[in-house]
């Protein structure tokens, strides 16, 4: 609906240029929005305000402009009005919204679905834990951010891998291997002193009470520096099976691991650097080699190579992100801890140096989540150690209030969760509250088909018997479900998906509470139930995107 008011609008500017009208004007982008009152309309421009300054005219006499050369070959426009300073409301034709029933019931759970994407290759590399221990509620928001957006990426055409970057190189990985050996050695009867750089968890004394359990006492005599790497690869791989386990059990799964050890194989990072330095995009301060990442708007340069040998972070991402262009994606999206936001100059710069445009790396920050019972903060995890874990909260809440609660506002903002509420079988908790108003749908039609009344083909029913201003409304709403779809894709703004669910769910509502669907009257019974039956559609496929259950009983 809006690409086809925003068609009409350029065809009429176009025409006012050609009458002289307006003079030659640059129209990169026409805006149409919802009013928030609805006696606006259904529709609202404000392309006659962004051309004034261009024209040097009044706004209003712009719009009046607009809306006289304003042709509508297809009928779809009821009434056009100016308003206030020069804003041009439109209110479309009734047959027109309730064609939307006919496209929703034809086409099911392929409504919505768009070819924004045009099939270009994406990878969204998201939640990236370093294998070192279990998933916590940070990652777990990370986690659902990225395979939403990777769902709703596929829905609107385009083709979407998932990756998870294994970082098993480095000294963090070191310091688990070291704290494993050393839990093995107190396990064992030895006095230690634990260092403060080193991993304390539950989960760490498990680890070394397997290895004790299967290999006995033989690594108390061992070096200790031949020792760790067999720990650290024993540990490593046990908490990344637990990490995927727990991933699964939340509905993320991944097309690919990619391991940090395999960018260093055959002198891969050293010889990227030495191909980068004889670029100019990298130069040596004594010891040190530098990359220039103010050439490309960062703040200061950044260290590639320290002075004792060893590659930063930094060097390991510049041949991650070269290794995924080789790839073949068009665009990547790395999704990141708010934490890191100092981080990603260096990498658009990384990326820029490669032959790349900054664009084509998209990174989105997620910011932290206040775990809550109650309005009042929950205390730290005993079991990590550290932090609450993904797994504490699925064993609690489920699934689905997880996934729900965790894209209930922007990834950016910080998010209060509260774990009572999630529970709670009430319109207080927002899962609750969307997933009931589709159950309750399929109760409605399961009640209907019981009184002997199957449900209607489109063709069967008179739509023009939905007259209620709240039919006009839940259809509207439906009818700006592939637009809501295409606004989050071009966005990356998945919390966008639930603002949309809960307001349909509460028109819904709403709508159910005042009037019956099943009535005396036939004919409006098989119109309402092919109304509420669309809503169902709607509600499954934006659910379906989220990676939540549509149940049909609750």
């Amino acid at each position: 609906m809006k690409n086809k008011l925003v068609a009409l609008i350029a065809n009429a500017v176009t025409a006012c240029t050609q009458k002289g009208l307006l003079p030659d004007v640059e129209l990169s982008h026409i805006e149409i929005e919802v009013p928030a009152n609805p006696e606006h309309g259904d529709y609202a421009s404000n392309v006659a305000m962004i051309l004034a300054s261009q024209a040097k005219q009044n706004p209003r006499k712009i719009a009046q402009a607009i809306q006289e050369n304003l042709t509508d070959p297809e009928g779809i426009i009821e009434k056009t009005q100016i308003a206030g300073p020069g804003f041009l409301n439109f209110r479309m034709k009734d047959d027109l919204w309730r064609k939307t029933l006919q496209d929703i019931l034809n086409q099911k759970e392929k409504y919505g679905c768009l070819d924004v994407g045009q099939g270009k290759k994406v990878q969204v590399e998201f939640v990236s834990a370093n294998p070192t221990g279990p998933l916590h509620i940070g990652h777990a928001r990370g986690a659902v951010v990225g395979d939403v957006l990777a769902n709703l990426l596929s829905a609107t055409g385009y083709a979407v891998s998932r990756e998870y970057y294994i970082n098993d190189a480095g000294n963090q990985m070191n310091n688990l291997g070291k704290s494993v050996l050393y839990r093995y050695r107190e396990l064992l009867g030895e006095k230690i002193e634990f260092p403060e750089n080193c991993y304390r968890g539950d989960y760490i004394k498990d680890i070394s009470a397997a290895i004790i359990q299967k290999e006995g006492n033989r690594y108390l005599t061992e070096n200790e520096e031949e020792t760790v790497p067999y720990f650290n690869g024993i540990a490593g791989g046990v908490i990344l099976e637990e990490i995927k386990r727990d991933l699964k059990d939340f509905g993320v799964t991944f097309d690919f691991y990619f391991s940090e050890k395999e960018l260093y194989k055959e002198n891969g990072v050293s010889d990227l650097l030495s191909s980068l330095q004889e670029q100019g995009f990298i130069y040596s301060d004594g010891e040190t080699l530098w990359f220039k990442t103010t050439d490309f708007g960062d703040e200061k340069d950044r260290v590639v190579i320290r002075k004792n040998g060893e590659p930063t972070y930094f060097a390991a991402d510049i041949a991650y992100h070269k290794n995924k262009f080789a790839r073949g994606f068009d665009i990547l999206i790395d999704i990141w801890g708010a934490d890191h936001h100092g981080y990603m100059p260096r990498l658009w710069a990384a990326i820029q140096a490669l032959g790349h445009r900054k664009d084509d790396l998209k990174i989105i920050l997620v910011q932290l989540v206040n775990l809550l019972r109650a309005g009042e903060p929950v205390a730290m995890s005993t079991r990590s150690g550290e932090f609450v874990t993904l797994r504490e909260v699925l064993d609690e809440v489920g699934k689905d209030a997880a996934r729900y609660n965790f894209l209930m506002r922007r990834s950016d903002s910080h998010l209060d969760f509260d774990l009572d509420v999630a529970k709670k079988q009430s319109n207080e908790n927002p899962v609750f509250y969307v997933q009931y108003a589709h159950a309750r749908i399929c109760s409605i039609i399961r009640m209907a088909e019981e009184r002997g009344m199957a449900l209607p083909a489109f063709e069967n029913i008179n739509p023009s018997r939905l007259i209620e201003p709240e039919e006009r409304t839940l259809i509207k709403m439906m009818a700006r479900y592939p637009e809501m779809l295409e606004g989050a894709a071009k966005s990356l703004e998945v919390h966008r998906m639930t603002f949309y669910l809960n307001e349909l769910a509460g028109v819904f509502h709403s709508y159910y509470n005042k009037n019956k669907v099943m009535t005396e009257d036939a004919a409006l019974s098989a119109a309402r139930l092919v109304l509420v039956d669309a809503v169902r559609i709607v509600l499954a496929n934006a659910l379906k995107i989220l990676g939540v259950n549509a149940p049909e009983k609750m």
